[in-house]
């Protein structure tokens, strides 16, 4: 074996060339739009453990203690998403009855400020969710293939 080909064997995925080349089924160390950081791509050496302790940080607590989760990483993508999806579903309740709701027990201007962060959290719930589903999606084995 040449060195160059050992030495393209030993880099990351990431860094070996050709890494725009389009492939079928997409290819290891590819992070679609939209991943977390903080996440290392889907295939890279050590991406799930970043991903589950990224995972954990969206969950409560409490789910630390479970060893089915440990184990499949897949099911605490789906616990996450189903906690992140209420809470973008809570962002968007809140939003609509903040008006009729609050009108008798504060002023106007604090009823905008609590809609806009409505508005904040929703968003930032949102991306959050799409985040959530790229990684469960790259815990089940899907890949990615970059685009010029």
């Amino acid at each position: 074996m040449s060195d160059s080909a050992s030495d393209s064997a030993a880099r990351p995925a990431w860094e070996r060339p050709g890494r725009f080349e389009r492939a079928a089924g997409g290819q290891d160390g590819v992070a679609p739009p939209g991943w977390p950081r903080g996440v290392r791509p889907p295939g890279v050496e050590g991406w799930e453990e970043t991903a589950v302790r990224w995972l954990y940080d969206l969950v409560p607590p409490g789910y630390r203690r479970h060893e089915v989760l440990r184990r499949h990483p897949e099911l605490l993508a789906r616990m996450a998403r189903q906690h992140v999806a209420a809470a973008l579903q809570a962002a968007r309740y809140g939003y609509g009855t903040a008006r009729v709701d609050l009108r008798d027990r504060v002023e106007v201007h604090v009823v905008e400020s609590v809609l806009r962060m409505y508005e904040y959290e929703g968003s930032r719930a949102a991306a959050l969710e799409r985040e959530v589903s790229l990684v469960e999606e790259a815990l089940t084995g899907r890949r990615w293939t970059p685009r010029l």
